[in-house]
């Protein structure tokens, strides 16, 4: 049985040549529909009525976003360019489109192509559904930019990833956030801070930066229209320190649909090679609205935090240590457990002080986290107004504020513990060692 195929390409009088080249003998395609534009291909797409579309890199308003519409209609993408045009080739491969093919291949070739694609989504999609009932398969691969370009301390897609994540109620998540990347960045690892709070995020603010311009969003814009490259990611990373960028996010709330989640994997795949370390400051929230759940074409508010965790290596789970920020805490495990199945985490838990729980606050609140959400592997972090609210003052991170902060010290030894570094205790016992010998 014939594979159906839609076409949508800018060029008539080629898009002919293509659909009479492939209707002259039996190749496994059957070109159904010749779309006139983006939205009459997407709404095809979304009937069911094929499973594959020739396009070209100069459709009208071609993007990421409309890319993942196909990926969840079950549209398999092979991209056309001319001949030799490599800055058309090199889009579509940005934008995440694994087929591309010359103009003037054989129907044979663009036959094989397409059925190479069609079978590779769906063996995908058999194996794994991703979240909102999307085939993870299906999607087009958003990972690997055209051509990397040199940039320093890039490590060509191997960085690591730590999303800040914590309940409702104030936690502290961007307090910890900032303070691991900046103490990775003490640690010698070039560091890039994500702010991506799409309820209005203040990582800028804390840090003394003008944020007039969120790079975040201009990053994911960037994503989204193929045209994203690893200069361009560190051009909009702002330097805080010689290792540690910022990648400033949206200070009003209203902007978050400019957070699409397709583009931001690709802005977090480019950041792996950017810097050793990512650390994403994340929103609180991972409601799944039901309307949206089954309405697939339509923006999600939380897609951004979902992206974020679902790309992470590592979630960092802040929690309160107070008798309501723990309640919070143990509900929060559950609901992320639930909305990233099999995630690697490390709970903190913030603003530790003694008059927060009756008698032993420290013991007591560990008892319970063990008891309520089985966690027996907890780090802590003191309450330290004074330190803190100095730093925030002054634009500075904490280390630089307040080195001896107990607060400080606590992300410390937390950041060493994340990237495999010796702690701070470690390093001191080991200078005395050495100084000893």
């Amino acid at each position: 049985m014939a594979v159906p195929v839609l076409t949508a390409v800018s060029d008539a009088v080629w898009e002919a040549q293509l659909v009479a080249a492939l209707e002259r003998g039996d190749h496994g395609v059957s070109v159904v529909r010749r779309c006139v534009d983006l939205a009459d291909l997407l709404a095809t797409a979304a009937t069911g009525q094929a499973r594959a579309v020739l396009l070209s890199a100069d459709l009208r308003r071609l993007d990421r976003d409309a890319l993942a519409r196909l990926a969840i209609a079950g549209v398999a993408v092979v991209g056309l360019v001319p001949p030799g045009d490599e800055d058309a080739e090199r889009r579509l491969r940005q934008l995440g489109v694994t087929q591309v093919l010359p103009s003037d291949a054989s129907p044979e070739d663009v036959s094989a192509a397409v059925m190479e694609t069609v079978e590779r989504g769906s063996a995908a999609s058999r194996g794994e559904l991703a979240s909102f009932g999307e085939p993870r398969g299906a999607l087009p691969d958003l990972s690997a930019p055209a051509s990397p370009l040199s940039v320093p301390d890039a490590s060509l897609g191997t960085g690591t990833v730590i999303a800040v994540w914590g309940p409702t109620g104030a936690p502290g998540r961007t307090t910890v956030a900032v303070g691991l990347a900046s103490e990775i960045a003490a640690l010698g690892r070039s560091a890039l801070l994500v702010d991506g709070d799409v309820y209005g995020g203040v990582v800028a603010q804390l840090l003394g930066v003008l944020d007039e311009a969120p790079g975040l969003a201009a990053a994911a814009r960037l994503a989204n229209a193929g045209q994203l490259h690893l200069a361009g990611l560190a051009e909009l990373a702002r330097s805080v320190t010689p290792t540690l960028r910022l990648l400033s996010g949206i200070s009003r709330a209203d902007r978050w649909p400019e957070l699409r989640p397709a583009a931001l994997e690709s802005v977090l795949a480019l950041a792996r090679s950017l810097t050793a370390v990512t650390v994403v400051d994340c929103s609180f929230c991972l409601e799944q609205d039901e309307e949206l759940v089954f309405d697939t074409a339509a923006p999600r508010r939380n897609g951004a935090t979902l992206t974020f965790l679902e790309s992470a290596d590592t979630v960092v789970v802040v929690g309160a240590a107070d008798p309501v920020g723990l309640q919070r805490l143990v509900r929060g495990l559950g609901e992320l457990k639930e909305a990233v199945p099999g995630l690697s985490h490390v709970v903190v838990l913030n603003k530790m002080r003694a008059s927060g729980v009756p008698g032993d606050a420290d013991r007591e609140i560990r008892a319970a986290l063990l008891r309520y959400a089985g966690v027996d592997d907890v780090s802590v972090v003191p309450l330290d107004i004074a330190a803190v609210d100095g730093a925030v003052a002054a634009g500075e991170t904490l280390n630089e504020a307040a080195p001896s902060s107990p607060a400080r010290l606590a992300l410390a030894e937390l950041a060493a513990r994340l990237v495999g570094a010796p702690t701070p205790q470690r390093r001191r016992r080991l200078g005395r060692f050495a100084s000893a010998r």
